[in-house]
């Protein structure tokens, strides 16, 4: 059988790497992994250095490939850098590239910060109202992919991630400021009151979901990447402080809540519950006629 041809963009990433890995365990897959180094990127994927912003046939370039999972972005820990409204227009051209090259299927990395400010479980159809530069312009991306597929036969999904953490040293979360204070020699961690639920989830996790969410193609539309649980703050740092065997205590209430933090935030995880279905049954060949939306 003729292996599924999957390029990953931003394949040398936080994210990226650990999905070309997942992606390279299954036999029906062929990864095509796109950055501008190769630095940590598995050896087995076929690795193409390309600006993807830069070219005019990069459908033909990249080998004409199924499908696509676009995770390049620039300066995703910095929510408010004026990069993110600036590349809106690079990172919708490329898309549109492919899908006017003829790509089956496109697949984009969303996320939480797209929603804004909001309580409770986060579903395909709640209303988005984003309060960082970074999730605006991935809220309009998001849209005008919508909009510029609607009519097309190709497979669109959006896969919105909430809060990442693990493979620490690589990331920028309070996982990974805790490491380094550690590291620092630093006995006390100034912390808010942790009180605030998210839904965290593994790098290695959600790897295993951006993989199986484009290896299939029989879900699509937005698919919330996530545990479907809300944990505050405080008790994963807590528990993290103790399953790294750190010393450093966390100093409670040294910094306020930050008032534009939803309460409690988590992802509705019902459509990738299904993915995940499809994946141990090995279902998603071809373009279904009733793929769900």
């Amino acid at each position: 059988m003729e292996k599924k041809k999957i390029v990953i963009t931003g394949a040398g990433g936080y994210i990226g790497r650990h999905v070309v890995d997942s992606l390279l365990a299954r036999d029906n897959i062929h990864v095509i992994a796109v950055d501008t180094s190769e630095k940590g990127i598995n050896s087995q994927a076929e690795f193409v250095s390309l600006d993807i912003f830069s070219s005019n046939d990069l459908y033909q370039e990249l080998g004409s490939p199924d499908a696509c999972l676009h995770l390049a972005w620039r300066d995703g820990f910095n929510h408010n850098s004026p990069y993110h409204l600036e590349a809106f227009s690079d990172h919708f051209s490329f898309l549109k590239q492919l899908v006017d090259g003829g790509i089956k299927q496109i697949a984009v990395m969303g996320t939480m910060h797209e929603v804004g400010y909001y309580e409770g479980a986060v579903n395909e159809n709640t209303l988005c109202n984003p309060t960082s530069f970074y999730g605006i312009s991935k809220n309009a991306l998001r849209q005008a992919m919508q909009l510029y597929t609607k009519d097309k036969k190709i497979i669109f999904q959006w896969l919105r991630a909430f809060y990442i953490y693990g493979d620490d040293l690589k990331n920028n979360s309070v996982f990974t400021k805790l490491i380094q204070a550690e590291k620092e020699g630093k006995e006390v961690f100034p912390f808010t009151t942790g009180s605030n639920k998210y839904d965290f989830i593994s790098v290695q996790e959600l790897a295993e979901q951006l993989g199986a969410c484009v290896a299939q193609d029989q879900v699509a539309g937005i698919i919330n990447c996530c545990s479907g649980e809300g944990v505050s703050l405080k008790d994963k740092v807590e528990a993290f402080i103790q399953e790294q065997q750190l010393k450093i205590k966390l100093k409670y209430g040294a910094f306020p809540d930050r008032p534009y933090d939803s309460p409690g935030i988590w992802g509705d995880s019902s459509k990738i519950q299904q993915v995940m279905l499809h994946t141990r049954n090995n279902i998603g060949e071809g373009i279904p006629n009733g793929s769900i939306k």
